[in-house]
């Protein structure tokens, strides 16, 4: 199983020792002179199916970032799309850029055409930035895109749906902690209220949890606050919040070297994608802090699990949200396989997934 620290390790050796060492099928690289298109789409493991993961956009530090974010995202999905039960394999995009000044018709469906040029092989959706517009004009140049608005058929908008899924999965992680599953009275800190982080607060205010925000954007917290009650933590000092339950659902990797030994919480579980700077070692590190961690593909994969019934075509909502359900149970059933072998969550959720893979491929063999 590879590791984090390994791959951070092959960054100067170049992007092959990357692909290899994460085993990934194929990366393509997309520019386009005119829009000013700068975008990296991942294909990580197609043995359950076509690779399907979101597309985000983002203002990366460097090309470096960016290629090391799509090949860590990508390889989520895999794990995401196999523990889900899902008959898709794993992929991501990222689009290097500003989405608030650069994002036009002409620049979503020219990566539209990039998309349409992988043959099938990836099927892109929404995720950091994108909205159901953007997967509009994405389709008009590939058939190979979810998400689309409920008026063209489409699940809408999936962000209800992972925050289901986290929702149920924190639930269960309370089971484990504290022998039941109720949030009421809980302090819950949410890091990062988008669209996600918004229904979960909806979902905790509503069991009266007691629930702290944090953000980037002002204007939201002031918003999201107002609207539920949250109470707003700003700066670095959300890691030292005397809390029950830490909740990232912004960014990946918040959970490192300076951030555990501060944390004051019993429960992990947050929305956001490879929450772990380092699997094997922050894994264990918040194992030996007494921290329960639910895996972050696991309980996250309501919006794919939404996603994936929009693009197998005949779409319910409901649907959706039944499948979604299962997390609850998924996630309770390796924290206790996590305990017994006295191994981190993650590596549990890991484990899982893979043999899921590895029994679907020998399936698939010839006779």
């Amino acid at each position: 199983m590879v590791e984090v620290n390994e791959v951070q390790a092959r960054e100067k050796e170049g992007v092959f020792a990357q692909i290899e060492l994460m085993e990934h099928e194929q990366v393509a690289i997309c520019y386009d002179k005119a829009t000013g298109l700068k975008a990296i789409i991942a294909i990580h493991n197609t043995t359950l199916g076509p690779a399907l993961g979101g597309t985000r956009m983002w203002q990366y530090a460097s090309e470096q970032e960016a290629m090391t974010d799509v090949l860590r995202l990508s390889r989520g999905m895999t794990f995401k799309n196999a523990i889900s039960g899902l008959n898709l394999g794993g992929g991501k995009a990222v689009i290097i850029g500003d989405a608030k000044t650069q994002k036009t018709e002409a620049f979503m469906r020219r990566f539209g055409r990039f998309v349409d040029g992988l043959g099938g092989r990836y099927v892109t959706a929404e995720d950091v930035n994108m909205k159901t517009i953007d997967m509009e004009y994405i389709a008009m140049e590939t058939d190979y895109v979810a998400g689309l608005p409920e008026i063209m058929g489409g699940g809408g908008d999936p962000s209800p749906v992972t925050a289901y899924s986290t929702y149920l999965g924190m639930k269960a992680a309370a089971k484990k902690a504290y022998g039941h599953d109720s949030l009421k009275g809980k302090k819950v800190l949410v890091q990062g209220v988008g669209q996600v982080g918004m229904y979960l607060v909806e979902r905790l205010r509503h069991e009266d949890a007691r629930v702290y925000i944090s953000d980037i954007n002002e204007d939201r917290l002031k918003q999201i606050s107002e609207r539920f009650g949250a109470e707003v933590v700003s700066g670095d000092g959300i890691y030292d919040l005397d809390m029950d339950i830490y909740s990232p659902c912004a960014l990946g990797a918040t959970l490192n070297d300076t951030t555990i030994p501060r944390l004051k919480c019993q429960i992990v579980a947050g929305a956001a994608n490879n929450q772990l700077k380092d699997e094997k070692k922050h894994g264990r590190a918040l194992i030996d802090k007494g921290i329960i961690y639910a895996p972050d593909f696991l309980i996250n994969s309501g919006g794919v699990i939404n996603v994936a019934a929009e693009y197998e075509g005949n779409y319910q909502r409901e649907r959706a949200y039944q499948k979604a359900e299962k997390v609850y149970d998924i996630c309770l059933s390796i924290l206790n396989e996590a305990e017994a072998k006295n191994i981190g969550p993650q590596e549990a959720a890991m484990q899982m997934a893979l043999k899921r893979i590895e029994e679907v491929g020998r399936v698939k063999l010839p006779y």
